[in-house]
């Protein structure tokens, strides 16, 4: 039986403020859903130092395994021993305001703002609302993300196809990116 390469998994870099809720979300659900094709890290520019415990409760009744998620720095990431990565995706309005690191290898970018569960305050049915809400934006756009033809876009194709992804599950847009 002869030996079947496979082409290397795309890193992809969730970052918010606080790396607590939805850049955690975004790392479980591409971690699963990519299916080895892609790696999924999170990080924040101000990070909280712990998931949010809502977000972990969460994303554990959903079946993830969150024993490896960690709210950490993007600086972590930004270092010379860090995973390149491929694509970088803002999921807060904050983070995409903000000055971030040089990126080696010039990874593709995009802004998917996506609301702020961990904000929500009021009856655990509304807070519940809430992740799943932010969990379902996420979700619809990873599944999305993975299905790009990778291979048959163009730098500028694909720049446009993410920035279209972002757009997927706002109010003001519900255009669809593909």
């Amino acid at each position: 039986m002869g030996v079947v390469m496979s082409e290397p998994a795309y890193n992809v870099l969730f970052i918010c403020t606080g790396n607590s809720a939805r850049s955690i979300m975004a790392e479980a659900i591409l971690n699963r859903e990519g299916k080895g094709r892609f790696r999924a890290f999170s990080a924040g520019s101000h990070p909280r130092g712990r998931i949010n415990p809502h977000a972990a409760a969460f994303l554990t009744d959903l079946g993830y395994d969150v024993s490896e998620l960690r709210s950490k720095s993007w600086e972590k990431l930004a270092g010379p021993d860090a995973p390149q990565m491929d694509f970088i995706f803002t999921v807060c309005d904050d983070a995409a305001g903000e000055e971030c690191p040089v990126w080696p290898g010039h990874p593709a970018t995009a802004h998917w703002g996506v609301p702020d569960p961990a904000a929500v305050t009021g009856t655990p049915a509304e807070v519940q609302f809430a992740f799943d809400d932010a969990y379902r934006m996420l979700a619809t756009r990873i599944g999305t993300f993975i299905n790009l033809p990778m291979d048959k876009l163009d730098r500028a194709a694909l720049h446009r196809h993410l920035s279209d992804i972002g757009k997927i599950g706002r109010d003001d847009d519900t255009s669809s990116a593909a």
